[in-house]
């Protein structure tokens, strides 16, 4: 099956081998996503930005594919804190509308660039 590479300036270019998201027929595999503003490619600062930051490059990559949030079927989650999950929880709701997506959160040593907070997901298009 094809595979279409899915680019947009409105997130943060690839900082390495890979894609910021990946289409094979109606899936999207969207590339983890961390703090970086897309323009200055800089890490914002304190975790409540980050997170915002996160679900907006996430957003922006969904609908350069020809999708939204909405069709976001699984959502992982990666905290180099896991007090922080409440934070996620709140913005998380700003973002995703129930029925909410398949989620998990995982608590991580370290993260690119000293990231707080990275999320990756899987979007079904059509449906």
């Amino acid at each position: 099956m094809a595979r279409t590479i899915i680019s947009t300036p409105h997130a943060p270019a690839a900082i390495g081998t890979y894609s910021q998201a990946v289409k094979v027929g109606d899936t999207v595999y969207l590339s983890g996503q961390i703090g970086l503003d897309p323009v200055s490619m800089k890490l914002v600062e304190g975790i409540d930005a980050q997170i915002v930051r996160v679900f907006d490059n996430l957003k922006a990559v969904a609908e350069a594919a020809g999708g939204s949030l909405a069709d976001v079927v699984k959502l992982n989650v990666y905290l180099t804190d896991l007090v922080n999950f409440t934070t996620v929880n709140e913005v998380m709701a700003c973002y995703f509308a129930e029925p909410f997506p398949a989620r998990a959160a995982v608590g991580v040593a370290s993260l690119p660039r000293g990231a707080l907070v990275e999320a990756d997901a899987v979007m079904v298009l059509g449906g």
